[in-house]
Formats: structure tokens, sequence, C-alpha cells
């Protein structure tokens, strides 16, 4: 029989913007309740500069405002319909956990653990990506039980993720529909000595320019070329565990070297992001060799890198694009 059951959602925005919570079930005491928030509380966001995008902020606040002390009681039928329900959802049958760690090497905007407490033992679950089939009917019930979005399935629509969006080589898409991108922010530096994060690059296609290393009118030749990298490196894919296979596979030599992120807002506010710590996906160095070649600059900062990664990106890249 189950006795509990803890969710907690890691949702990564810009660097120093994160929202971390747990919500607990507790079946034998009759309560839920949420247990942990990280990175404060109310509406305080970490103004790091000037941004591409805001889409981020409202999320973020309502995250943090959502968070309370407050204790919900459960009576003896809303549990047993809960769990009769629960059991018939099967939500984690045939369901392959990914692997969790409190630190990666690549972090993505969104994170989440179950754990499911009964009377023979404990289970958990976890994923970035691959969500289990019934998860947004697994947020119906809970809405249902406790009158409010647990699971963010609001906000999910918001996030470029495979809950409700096609993740390809070639692009973001709702259903059939390719999403068009509306900015692209690029931010690399160092973390020791320590800087804050601090946007390289961004590339506004709606108001037709790039600032940061590069401040130029956005022309219809850019808008191509650019277009055409994210194309053709599988930027888009970079948010899916096919593309850290070199994060698996070999440490950076130093841990306190550079971090980065890379954030892509779509039509309809849609947010792909992903940052990495002083590691980066397998395509990254093709990539960036291109644009120093188109650009002049290393834009994407390929000479912080060691040879020896450099060596093990071109041969998990060049395996990749081949």
């Amino acid at each position: 029989m189950i006795e509990k059951i803890e969710i907690t959602q890691r949702f990564n925005f810009k660097r120093l913007n994160r929202h971390y919570e747990s919500f607990t079930i507790d079946f034998t005491n009759k309560n839920a309740y949420y247990k942990i928030s990280e990175r404060g509380s109310g509406d305080k966001i970490l103004n790091e500069s000037v941004l591409c995008d805001d889409s981020w902020t409202d999320i973020l606040v309502d995250l943090r405002r959502n968070m309370t002390s407050k204790i919900h009681n459960l009576d003896d039928n809303e549990i047993d319909r809960f769990l009769t329900d629960f059991d018939n959802l099967k939500l984690f049958e045939d369901f392959e956990s990914e692997e969790f760690l409190y630190f990666s090497k690549i972090e993505l905007i969104y994170s989440c653990i179950v754990i499911i407490y009964s009377t023979d033992g404990y289970a958990e679950y976890s994923f970035k990506n691959n969500f289990p089939k019934n998860w947004s009917k697994f947020g119906e019930i809970l809405n249902d039980l406790f009158n409010f979005d647990v699971l963010h399935l609001n906000y999910q629509k918001q996030l470029a993720t495979p809950l409700f969006y096609n993740i390809k080589r070639d692009g973001v898409y709702d259903g059939d529909e390719k999403l068009s991108i509306k900015t692209i922010e690029f931010g690399h530096y160092r973390t020791y000595p320590y800087e804050l994060p601090n946007p390289r690059l961004i590339i506004n296609f709606e108001n037709k320019s790039i600032e940061g290393y590069i401040q130029k009118e956005l022309t219809e030749n850019d808008e191509i070329t650019i277009l055409n990298l994210l194309d053709k490196y599988h930027v888009y894919a970079w948010i899916l565990e096919d593309y850290h296979v070199k994060s698996h596979t070999r440490d950076p030599d130093d841990l306190e070297g550079y971090d980065w992120y890379l954030e892509m807002v779509f039509k309809g506010n849609v947010i792909w992001h992903i940052f990495g710590y002083n590691d980066y996906p397998d395509t990254y160095v093709h990539l960036a060799r291109e644009i120093k070649d188109i650009t002049g600059m290393d834009l994407l900062e390929i000479g912080t890198i060691s040879e020896d990664d450099i060596e093990l990106f071109n041969k998990i890249g060049d395996k990749i694009l081949s």
C-alpha cells in the first residue's frame, strides 16, 4: 500500500534564477504540504544583465509565490479515490528513469523526481525529457484533489520539452508546425575568478538586431546563416540525452573553468534553455568552429576547451553529424 508520494521539481531559467520544490502527499497522516524551497521565495529575481527575453520571469515569480506553508488535509474518501485513480493510471508502467545527479555538467530547463513510499519499500523515478506517458493525466488528478496545478502543467506548455512539443534536430514542433524563433541569447563566463553570467550575443529576429560582441542589424542573409547553423549542428536537440555523450564520458580538466548558457524563445513565448558547467553538448565544438570561421571571432570560446576534450568532441561530434 502507498504511504507517501514526494514530487520534486526543478526549474532552471537564467543561470542564477532557479526554482526547486518538493510536494509531499502523506497518506498515513492524511495531509500534503511543500517540503523544501531553494533560491528564496516571493518575487525576488536576480538581475543578471540585459536579457533577450523575460518570458520566464512571470513563471518564476508565480512558482515561488505558490510555495506556501499551508497543510492540505485529506479525508478517507479523498485518499481512497486518489489511490484508486493513481493505480488505474499505471503512471510508471514500462517507464525507464533517466539518471539523476544533484550536480550535472549539463542542465536543462526542467527535471523531476517522484519517490513513492509504500509498505514494501520505495521506488524512485527521475526524468528530464522522457515524461511518463500519463503525466498530464496525473496532473489533472492532483488538480482535482488539491484545486491547484501541482505539476505546473500550464507553465509546462511554455517550456520546450517533449511533454507538449516534438524536439527534432531541425527545430521545435507543436504538432506539425515548426515554431519560429523570436530571440536567441548566448552567454559564456568564468567561474574562477567569479564572473556574473553575461550574454555574449543576443539575436533578436523580431527587432532585426544582433547585440553583444557583435553589434549590427540582422540582415536576411544573417538569418539564413544562423538558422542553417542551428539545423546543421542539431542545436535544437542539444537538450536531448543523445547529445550529452561527452559529458558522461570524461570530466573536463578544470571544473572551476567556464560556464555557459544558451536560450531560444519561440513563437508563443515557448522557452528552450540549456546551461553547462565547463562542459558542452557533443556538436558544440563543431558549431563553434564554423562560427569562428564566419565571424573571425571565437564567440563560443572553444579556446577555453582543452586539447584532450576537443579531440573527444571531434570524435563524438563527427559520428553524430556523419
